[in-house]
């Protein structure tokens, strides 16, 4: 039987980790392109959402060819000693490449809606662009970017194909619940993956409610 709980708490981080990660950057792009035209916005927005229509095991071949030792990012790093590839840090960027669409997605919903004209008044009183996303936009924008950060976190829970081309199935190192749940299947432990199962589905169903809660309170508010 494979050890659960150390299973269970590494997933957990590794999730947590990868949301942390795609936080700045999704946020950033989110809005950029929920506020901004710009010369291939269309692109940048299709390229973006690859990740949730492409093969998993493709997203992870592209990663392993962009962070092994001899490609173009973990050429690099390796030569300042940093190794990306069969390592946490891969669990981890897997689960960042997979989250980060959903993040996106639903953050830009949030700026969306988000009335500019507050904007406009805070500008008008000498507010700095930088003052006016933290203070106005970010706050009338969290609940939707907390729900994608929610989604992004549960996406990133499940990941398997990409995991496992990038960083493999390596026991108290890469082993993450999905993981471990095909291993188990696999060798016919069938008690053990019912058990992560469970595990898996409990977490991932709360975070999931919790996002769907963030989402619906803006609408009931607004129908009182």
């Amino acid at each position: 039987m494979p050890d659960v709980w150390k299973i269970t708490g590494f997933t957990i981080v590794a999730a947590l980790a990868a949301t942390l990660v795609m936080l700045p950057p999704g946020i950033a792009l989110a809005w950029l392109l929920a506020r901004r035209n710009f010369p291939g916005k269309s692109l940048v927005d299709t390229i973006a959402s690859l990740p949730l229509v492409m093969p998993p095991v493709a997203t992870g071949l592209i990663l392993l060819y962009l962070f092994g030792r001899r490609g173009p990012i973990g050429g690099l790093l390796d030569r300042w000693g940093i190794e990306i590839v069969f390592t946490w840090k891969a669990v981890v960027l897997a689960m960042a490449a997979m989250g980060f669409p959903l993040l996106v997605r639903t953050a830009r919903t949030g700026f969306e809606h988000v009335r500019i004209r507050y904007e406009h008044l805070a500008a008008t009183l000498g507010a700095s662009p930088a003052r006016i996303f933290f203070t106005i936009t970010l706050p009338l924008a969290s609940r939707a970017v907390c729900a994608g950060a929610l989604l992004a976190f549960s996406r990133a829970l499940g990941e398997f194909g990409a995991t496992i081309l990038v960083a493999g199935s390596i026991p108290g190192r890469t082993r993450t619940l999905a993981v471990a749940i095909f291993s188990e299947t696999e060798v016919g432990h069938d008690g053990s993956a019912a058990m992560l199962l469970v595990i898996s589905v409990a977490i991932a169903f709360g975070a999931v409610a919790f996002s769907n809660a963030l989402l619906r309170r803006p609408a009931d508010e607004a129908r009182t």
